[in-house]
């Protein structure tokens, strides 16, 4: 109410103000022979000066209420689009019939576009800051895993073989004649020989084959190859050719990568089957072994491996089974939509 009543004081004022002028400059040029006169006469039975100065009141009082209405209005619009600027809001659309908030409406919008573009080239620099940070973590990682790869290579896995030689050297040539102490000689000779394959596993996986310009198939095949010359696991593989993207690619590869690994270090399996297809813009990956199984129930939420290949499936819109029981292997299978077309993965 305050800009209203401000509006209505002022035009009362001035109307007053004109009022006396007014009446001023007809007395100036007409002067009354007695001025008692003006006292006593009435207009309608009103005095007339009660009507010189109520008339002007009541017209100020008037145009103030009308005027004051108006800007007030006004002022309420800009005010919803000053908050709607604000609250970072698209400006609501109105019909503005005055030039000048038309002119202060564009001037709003010119801001309102400064800001948003500003706003974008923020989220654009924390975007690119986050995925440069996210890649120089990533390469640290990768070099650390290289450094601990060669670090066990020259030195553990090293002297698990020299320990293999001398344990293995020593039962075929001078057995003792103790059998229990031959049965304990025999059983560290075969606890070394599996921390061999668990340490050439653990160094495959440290050391993983890299997919940068290469293609599923043929990471896959260069994995299970250099698997085929450390561990003696005979790998049965069916490889179809086609083009995935490139992000699918790299999940699907990861998860052969665990797969492989796990069998290695925990399955004692003889036989590895990898299949990778594609039926019916669907993509196949199945991986099975005939080695020591295990309980599904009981790994699904304590295994951290397997807990890792269904997330990075359902990353890719894909499905993750495991079919395992004790002595009976274990069958793996990752089913992923094919959405991209062929050469898409190029991009």
């Amino acid at each position: 109410m305050i800009p209203i009543l401000r509006h209505v004081f002022t035009a009362i004022l001035f109307s007053l103000l004109i009022t006396l002028v007014m009446i001023g400059i007809t007395f100036a040029a007409f002067p009354p022979d007695d001025w008692s006169l003006i006292w006593r006469k009435t207009i309608y039975d009103v005095p007339f000066l009660v009507l010189v100065f109520s008339v002007p009141t009541v017209a100020g009082a008037i145009i103030g209420i009308t005027t004051g209405g108006y800007w007030r209005q006004r002022l309420q619009r800009v005010s919803r689009h000053l908050d709607e600027m604000a609250k970072g809001q698209k400006l609501s659309e109105d019909d503005e019939p005055y030039k000048e908030l038309k002119r202060i409406r564009q001037h709003m919008e010119q801001i309102q576009e400064k800001i948003r573009t500003q706003t974008e080239n923020a989220q654009r620099l924390a975007k690119e800051r986050t995925e440069d940070r996210e890649k120089s973590l990533q390469e640290i990682v990768v070099q650390e895993r290289n450094r601990l790869a060669r670090e066990l290579h020259d030195s553990v896995s090293q002297q698990l073989f020299a320990a293999s030689m001398m344990m293995s050297a020593i039962n075929e040539a001078n057995p003792p004649e103790n059998v229990e102490l031959n049965k304990q000689l025999t059983m560290v000779e075969k606890m070394i020989h599996q921390s061999q394959l668990e340490m050439r596993a653990l160094l495959l996986h440290l050391r993983p084959v890299a997919l940068k310009e290469k293609s599923l198939q043929e990471g896959a095949r260069e994995l299970l190859a250099e698997l085929t010359q450390k561990v003696p696991l005979e790998i049965e593989t069916k490889l179809e050719e086609f083009s995935i993207d490139k992000g699918v690619e790299d999940q699907l590869f990861r998860i052969l990568q665990e797969s492989v690994s796990n069998t290695f270090r925990h399955a004692k399996a003889s036989t590895l089957e990898v299949l990778l297809i594609k039926r019916d813009e669907t993509i196949i990956m199945r991986i099975v072994d005939n080695g020591s199984g295990f309980d599904t129930e009981n790994v699904r939420t304590s295994s951290y491996g397997m807990q890792n290949m269904r997330e990075r499936a359902s990353e890719i819109g894909g499905t993750f089974k495991v079919v395992s029981l004790p002595d009976e292997g274990t069958r793996l299978e990752v089913k992923v939509p094919a959405l991209g077309k062929e050469g898409e993965n190029d991009d």
